[in-house]
């Protein structure tokens, strides 16, 4: 006796609710612990403010201030100074900043992507770019790892990919933009609520590759949304010889990453400046 194929929607679909069932019913435990406590050195830094005499070409003051509606995160591709956020937290500012520490930021000039939802930012210098992946996962249940800032302050998520769908767009502006669909399995110890701010993170892979810049979230879904390795290329396009040279990202290096260390490679690509809070400072 022999039993009719399944079609593949079907079994794609059962796969989907299967992933999203364990995460929401937290049957994977993948919550990182809190930040450790940072340096003598980092915390001088960090409480370090600038005045108008202090401050140097292309830098500004940031106020303390800032609402998490007014910033999000970005990361470094190039070293001379090219970034990527998502296109929404930049798109209706006037002056955008990457913050390098508390109270202080470099003035970026803004690109923006008229097909997906990517900003390219552009500095006076910048830090040791994150290696790009060419391909999506390719299979379901394949983690990633979001850090950045939600909520205005340091944290990550954890994640496993459902599979690729079309975001459809809001508005008469919007665009149809096909995304990597997320499940999420952990997050920091002591982040709850919403991860606004957590737009234009990095989504890497266990190699520590981007394969996409995180865009929104459905709490209700357990969902997190990110841009296709294909979106990232044309992001790369979009900022073109100004990354440097044509093989800007030669030489990036990714740290493999685990449920168990994905906490402290995220402290430590905030610590490097690899991954920086972006502010608008003028809507």
């Amino acid at each position: 006796m022999t039993f009719p194929r399944l079609p593949d929607w079907l079994v794609y679909s059962a796969v989907v609710v299967a992933v999203l069932v364990a995460a929401r019913g937290r049957q994977e435990n993948a919550d990182a612990p809190p930040p450790p406590p940072i340096s003598a050195q980092e915390a001088a830094l960090a409480t370090g403010t600038l005045s108008e005499s202090e401050a140097g070409e292309g830098e500004v003051r940031v106020p303390k201030s800032l609402s998490p509606s007014e910033t999000g995160t970005a990361f470094s591709i190039a070293q001379s100074g090219v970034w990527l956020t998502a296109r929404h937290v930049v798109q209706d500012c006037r002056q955008v900043a990457v913050i390098v520490a508390a109270g202080r930021g470099v003035v970026a000039e803004v690109r923006l992507d008229p097909h997906n939802d990517i900003a390219v930012l552009l500095t006076q210098g910048g830090s040791p770019p994150l290696p790009m992946a060419t391909q999506p996962p390719a299979e379901a249940g394949i983690l990633a790892f979001h850090p950045g800032f939600p909520r205005g302050s340091a944290g990550e998520v954890a994640s496993r990919y459902l599979g690729q769908q079309t975001l459809k767009g809001r508005g008469r502006a919007g665009r149809d933009q096909a995304v990597l669909s997320w499940a999420e399995v952990g997050r920091t110890e002591g982040l709850s609520g919403s991860l606004a701010g957590l737009s234009g993170a990095p989504t890497l892979d266990a190699a520590g590759q981007v394969v996409g810049v995180t865009l929104s979230e459905t709490p209700r879904r357990g969902k997190i949304y990110s841009t296709t390795p294909a979106s990232l290329a044309a992001a790369l396009r979009l900022a073109g010889p100004v990354a440097g040279n044509e093989d800007a990202l030669d030489g990036a290096v990714g740290e493999p990453i685990t449920v168990e260390n994905y906490g402290r490679v995220a402290d430590g690509l905030r610590r490097d400046l690899r991954v920086v809070r972006v502010a608008c400072l003028r809507g």
